[in-house]
């Protein structure tokens, strides 16, 4: 991924400080090192490694790694009555009186109900159990684990600000809970239960990325009560990931300088989070345009019509309180931003930020992220800030048969995620995963961009696919850069860190429509050397759960998106 040399035969590594002293031929690298070991890929492709440039590991380990269940529909579970499946087969296997967690129903692409505890109670009649939604702001559970609760006569206690327990009409809980502080009131006391080494199932996320191919990634909301979790996985020997943290603006100073014993390489703060409104699957996207009138949209409770300025999560005037607090820092500013009136009072907000502290044409690595329902002319603008563009294949190929006539006229949710119009633009253009909201491969995310391709195969808005070079940067070299790591990783350039991935096939050759089938991950190396995955996990199952018992509780109010 270094256009001036963008193939060799050989790298030259220096295993002492873990970085790339030289690029090129065979036959010139052994003749300027005749004593240096070999190491002989055969057929192999070794590329940079791959880059997340926005995810969540730890809470996503320990809601969908086991003991954990993952039930999204894109990893095993397509309909409802897979899940029930589940529920069926784990009530008969599971010990009596053992807790179970579930996370990822998704009421649009399952066609689930909206469950309620007496749906569940046939499932699991006498067992803790709580269901999270895929979009995390709604949870589901059981009446044994309302009597868990200790809540008097079953009924909820008062509803939290901004948040609230679903209830039946004679005021006991009906099994429901909406919005974070809710759904953390049930769920936390399940889940100091069922998880009984919380950094182990965070090990578990570290390590599916690395399956996946990738070295560096994001926790995009990150609070100092996750620090000792991340300081803990940072410093081991085959740690596979290493770590940008972008601090949550909800904290008290999110600003502050970083104070950890993990090597910088392996964990650093780069970054304020700030989120600008919701998420497209429960509606509350600020957006120019309406969400359609049909069955689908209502049975997943979105109210149709346009959600305009009313779902942002601030106004205006909170936001450049906000940017005035912390634009002076030196960080980046990193807003969530899904519709595409949120992104332009976003980047109003930033373009008098940047103005007030003389930021603009510095690299001053200010981001958005998702940009789902984005126009092409936000791009451009985006572009000539400075700002770079932090997207996300996985809701096109997940939900781009729905977005595409069904939440949305087609000519919006066919052009959702525009990646070509976004490279065209000039700006910085990344992918992530968002994980836990879809699985952690970047070879999918090159698949989709390259086709356009769905989940189900369907062509969706042609006009927005890119090439395989402009994919593969955005989950290399421009990934690097929003990280503010673009002089450390992200190509095979002397200077940089030797984290690679090593791939079965070139993806130059494979059939675009075809990568994640034809091109697998063999394995990643950090720092020069390829990593021991399994060793990592016994370094993690040797330290004491007793240490990050409180994990859960912490992890567990730091939203995903």
């Amino acid at each position: 991924m270094d256009p001036e040399h963008p193939r060799a035969e050989a790298v030259g590594v220096d295993t002492s400080s873990g970085t790339i002293v030289a690029v090129g031929s065979h036959e010139g690298l052994t003749a300027a090192h005749p004593d240096a070991d070999l190491v002989d890929l055969g057929d192999a492709a070794l590329l940079p490694g791959f880059i997340d440039s926005h995810s969540h590991p730890i809470m996503s380990g320990m809601m969908c790694r086991e003991p954990a269940q993952w039930i999204a529909p894109y990893v095993g579970y397509p309909s409802y009555a897979d899940v029930t499946a589940l529920f069926e087969r784990l009530e008969t296997e599971t010990p009596a009186g053992v807790g179970l967690l579930f996370n990822g129903l998704d009421r649009t692409l399952q066609a689930a109900p909206e469950l309620t505890n007496l749906d569940l109670d046939a499932f699991f009649p006498d067992r803790p159990v709580f269901v999270l939604d895929n979009s995390g702001h709604e949870g589901y559970f059981t009446s044994a684990l309302i009597r868990q609760l200790g809540w008097a006569d079953g009924k909820p206690p008062a509803d939290p600000v901004g948040a609230r327990f679903g209830r039946h009409a004679d005021g006991t809980s009906n099994g429901r809970c909406y919005e974070l502080q809710a759904v953390m009131a049930v769920l936390q006391p399940l889940m100091a239960t069922v998880l009984t080494d919380p950094l182990l199932s965070a090990a578990k996320w570290y390590r599916y990325m690395a399956e996946n191919g990738i070295t560096a990634t994001t926790e995009h909301t990150f609070g100092l009560s996750l620090l000792p979790a991340i300081t803990a996985l940072g410093s081991l020997p085959d740690s596979p990931l290493g770590l940008s943290l972008y601090h949550m603006s909800t904290e008290p100073d999110p600003t502050a300088p970083l104070e950890t014993s993990a090597p910088e390489a392996m964990v650093r703060k780069v970054g304020v989070k700030l989120w600008a409104d919701g998420s497209p699957w429960t509606g509350t996207i600020a957006t120019t345009f309406p969400y359609l009138d049909n069955d689908t949209v209502r049975g997943a409770g979105i109210t149709p019509g346009p959600g305009g300025e009313a779902m942002m999560n601030y106004t205006r005037a909170d936001l450049d309180e906000l940017l005035d607090s912390f634009a002076g820092s030196g960080l980046q500013m990193a807003f969530h931003v899904n519709g595409d009136l949120g992104l332009d009072i976003v980047l109003d907000a930033y373009e008098r930020a940047l103005t007030r502290q003389g930021l603009l044409g510095s690299d001053h690595g200010w981001r958005v992220e998702h940009v789902g329902a984005a126009r092409r002319e936000q791009f451009g603008r985006a572009a000539a800030l400075g700002v770079g563009v932090s997207m996300s294949p996985f809701q096109f190929v997940y939900w781009g048969d729905v977005l595409d006539g069904t939440l949305f006229a087609s000519e919006i949710g066919s052009q959702w995620q525009r990646f070509a119009d976004a490279i065209a633009s000039g700006a910085t253009v990344s992918f992530h995963n968002d994980g836990s909201v879809s699985p952690p491969i970047p070879l999918l995310n090159l698949q989709t961009a390259v086709t356009r391709l769905t989940g189900s195969g369907t062509l969706r808005g042609p006009e927005q696919r890119i090439t395989l070079d402009e994919a593969l940067k955005a989950e290399t070299v421009s990934a690097a850069r929003h990280l503010g790591r673009g002089d450390e990783i992200g190509s095979i350039e002397p200077g940089k860190r030797a984290d690679f991935v090593v791939l079965s096939a070139d993806p130059y050759t494979a059939d675009p429509a075809r990568l994640v089938d034809d091109v697998r991950v063999l394995g990643t190396w950090r720092d020069g050397r390829p990593l021991d995955l399994d060793a990592f996990l016994q370094q993690v199952a040797a330290i004491d759960p007793a240490q990050h018992a409180d994990l859960p509780a912490h992890a567990a109010v730091h939203p995903h998106c």
